[in-house]
């Protein structure tokens, strides 16, 4: 039987213990040729991996590598000292626990060196154990840093002290542009993306790979290596679930698959959930189930973020792959987090439209964002939603509808998205936004046509519902302006039927207080 490695980082363990490797060694050689490299990619992806994969060649274990694709591209498999720094634990958000954490790590590698260099200056030190490890082996050293920025994500609300932060890890990473002679390679990785000036001190020969197509599949599972290596695990899915073996790659697909990391790319599977989906025999959000950062909420209240404008959402690769430091709204940390991806290109605007790569993380975000847009109580959420999942499932509308509005009347005014702003229609779009697709329905917000955007698309089996929302207004108006811009007509030739459904929000309520329903 295949050996799953769920949460295995260490690319020894998994090689010498008989588990499944997807060969991702070609990709790694080429990245290798480089002098200073650098990847951004979301958390839980496959970045320690890589790196652990780094530090094995670097130190020459050509036996780890056999029948892999770069044991036929590497002739020399010379042996290099490498440093292998993580700062993914220095996560408190302080100057004391970066420091201790670093320090820790450095004497560690002196040990493993037999170098006693010690001091409380890390860039000396770190400058003092690179020059000493070259005079002892006259060899030049490798230098791999995993999660270089675990320590600022963890202030990234916190201006003041992010800057206090973002200088102290500048002085861990200054020594390298003048290290240079000194070393074969460096490899840094992280999930978000802060500018070279800033960090790492105007090194201006690092090569940021993270958006480069070549390496666009290097962390995450493509469509082929999933058939390829993960046969026997889907076959035991389809027999579980008492279905066919392509049914459950279909259902896959939908759940794990669709990140894409440069225009026109192939696309990629998580692997994290991928690997528990079969390891464990269910399907499930668990690449949501190991919780959602909280940095990525806070951005959300920083920059006033209306979640209904996330999906199809437009930008060139300036705005939404920015420095994370020089954010003007949640773009670029929702795609360097995997939480939005590539959607499509347009090579004469240099447009990139952006969504989120697949149901799991669709639903997932809803899940979390309930607290925030709804109500605090999530167990009475989870019921009201169900009950409207029952309804429609019976294609009744009507009685969903009558669900949400009892549900948003019972809310108290100091929760959701009303405590810190005053109603408006885009607050309830929101909020009915966020129970439809916390349904594990097909919804999308503003939607673009010819003549302007729908409220809220709601697809099921059987149904395709368009929405348009007023407030304190008109329920005749809201379906006269489905059809005098045409909502509906891209969907006619669907199969489905189409039902418009107009609906109207009391600001004195708070909730939806009318609502007209006209099947075509």
């Amino acid at each position: 039987m295949v050996k799953y490695p769920v949460g295995i980082q260490s690319f020894e363990k998994l090689r010498t213990s008989g588990f499944l490797y997807v060969d991702k060694t070609r990709l790694m050689y080429d990245a290798a040729q480089n002098n200073f490299v650098f990847l951004s990619r979301p958390r839980r992806f496959g970045k320690s991996l890589l790196t652990s994969t780094f530090k094995a060649y670097f130190s020459g274990q050509k036996e780890l590598f056999k029948g892999l694709e770069v044991e036929q591209l590497e002739t020399e498999w010379k042996q290099y000292p490498v440093l292998h720094f993580s700062l993914a634990s220095a996560k408190k958000g302080t100057i004391e626990d970066l420091d201790n954490n670093i320090n820790f790590q450095l004497e560690w590698a002196e040990k493993e060196n037999g170098i006693s260099v010690g001091g409380d200056d890390i860039p000396t030190r770190l400058t003092s154990l690179v020059k000493n490890i070259y005079a002892k082996t006259g060899n030049k050293v490798v230098i791999l840093i995993d999660e270089y920025d675990a320590p600022l994500l963890t202030v990234l609300h916190d201006k003041e002290r992010l800057e206090i932060m973002r200088t102290e890890l500048q002085s861990f990473y200054s020594p390298l542009k003048d290290l240079d002679p000194y070393l074969r390679f460096v490899f840094i990785t992280g999930i978000s993306k802060f500018s070279q000036l800033s960090i790492f001190s105007q090194l201006n020969n690092l090569v940021n790979i993270s958006m480069v197509p070549h390496y666009a599949t290097i962390c995450g599972i493509t469509e082929q290596e999933l058939r390829d290596n993960f046969a026997e695990g889907i076959h035991q899915l389809s027999l579980t679930y008492k279905t066919t073996d392509e049914k459950i790659f279909a259902e896959m697909k939908r759940r794990y698959d669709g990140y894409h990391f440069t225009e026109n790319s192939e696309g990629v599977y998580n692997p994290f959930s991928l690997l528990y989906a079969i390891t464990m025999d269910k399907i499930d959000n668990y690449w949501f189930g190991t919780g959602t950062p909280t940095f990525l909420i806070n951005m959300l209240k920083k920059f006033h973020t209306d979640i209904t404008q996330l999906e199809g959402s437009e930008a060139i690769a300036e705005e939404f792959d920015a420095p994370t430091e020089d954010m003007h709204s949640v773009l670029p940390l929702f795609y360097q987090s995997g939480y939005l991806t590539i959607k499509a290109y347009d090579p004469i605007l240099n447009l990139y439209t952006l969504g989120y790569p697949n149901e799991e993380v669709k639903v997932g975000m809803m899940r979390t964002l309930v607290p925030y847009y709804l109500c605090r109580d999530t167990n009475l959420t989870t019921i009201t939603v169900g009950k409207m999942y029952l309804a429609l499932r019976k294609d009744n509308i009507d009685e969903a509808l009558r669900i949400a509005r009892s549900f948003l009347a019972g809310i108290p005014y100091e929760e959701g998205t009303l405590k810190d702003a005053p109603a408006r229609e885009g607050h309830f779009t929101a909020m009915l936004y966020v129970m439809f697709s916390f349904l594990n329905l097909y919804v999308y917000a503003q939607v673009r046509t010819a003549k302007g955007r729908m409220d809220i698309l709601l697809k099921t089996d059987s149904h395709i519902y368009v929405m348009e929302l007023k407030m304190d207004g008109n329920v005749d108006d809201a379906l006269k302006q489905i059809d005098d811009r045409g909502y509906a007509i891209p969907y006619e030739a669907d199969g489905r039927k189409i039902v418009k459904v107009g609906i109207n929000f009391s600001s004195e309520e708070r909730t939806i207080n009318d609502w007209k329903i006209v099947e075509l």
